[in-house]
């Protein structure tokens, strides 16, 4: 099973940035049900992931305990009870997905409004310990007509792919620790990230790092 990284991050901060600019449509969803169903279970991932985030700044500036307590992951250490909360919540919602994967495709804005289809991309970009499913969740999202999903989670889906494919991500959208800063891992044309950004509605690379600092403060140095 791949470990979860900075990724657990990442994608909970965006999933911050643009939940409140995905509000249901005016008219009625085909699956209201199912969108509900995907809400609920992002507040319960958001919940464990800011247990986890909690747990990181309460122990800022503090010896790691000890005892097996925690875990390190590319630089960065979690308590070990909060992080394996995280990913059982990650394997629970990733099953779920791929049920209804199965039944209905990748769930749509026409199915599920825009917030459940960024909810079940949320879901999707967790789900680290199946890049198999990942690279078919991406793969479904290219395929929809416009406007039937979110330009910026397929930006952010993407960069996951890719890097669990050992390629190098375009968007700039995944970080880690590195010497006490937070710094986008391997980047293909780094020189255009920012206006691959700017066509999915994504802020500048160096915006994006201020946002990272201010959520989850500065990294220490290894």
């Amino acid at each position: 099973m791949k470990s979860m990284t900075l990724a657990i991050l990442t994608a909970s901060l965006a999933c911050f940035l643009q939940l409140d600019d995905a509000k249901p449509p005016g008219g009625a969803v085909k699956e209201p049900e199912l969108r509900q169903e995907l809400l609920r279970r992002v507040e319960a991932d958001q919940k464990a992931r800011g247990d986890l985030i909690a747990r990181m700044k309460e122990q800022e500036g503090t010896k790691p305990p000890g005892d097996g307590k925690t875990v390190k992951r590319h630089g960065i250490t979690f308590d070990k009870k909060a992080f394996e909360a995280v990913k059982k919540a990650d394997e629970e919602n990733t099953k779920r997905l791929a049920e209804i994967v199965r039944k209905h495709g990748w769930p749509t804005v026409s199915l599920v409004g825009k917030d459940g289809t960024h909810a079940a991309w949320l879901l999707v970009q967790h789900a680290d310990a199946e890049p198999g499913f990942q690279r078919k969740c991406l793969d479904l999202m290219n395929r929809l007509p416009k406007g039937e999903s979110l330009s910026d989670d397929v930006a952010y889906l993407t960069d996951r792919v890719l890097l669990a494919e050992g390629k190098k991500q375009l968007y700039g959208t995944q970080f880690e620790s590195v010497a006490g800063k937070w710094e986008p891992r391997p980047l293909e044309d780094p020189a255009n990230v920012d206006k691959r950004r700017a066509e999915v509605g994504l802020l500048p690379l160096a915006e994006y790092v201020k946002q990272l600092e201010s959520v989850y403060g500065k990294p220490k140095s290894r």
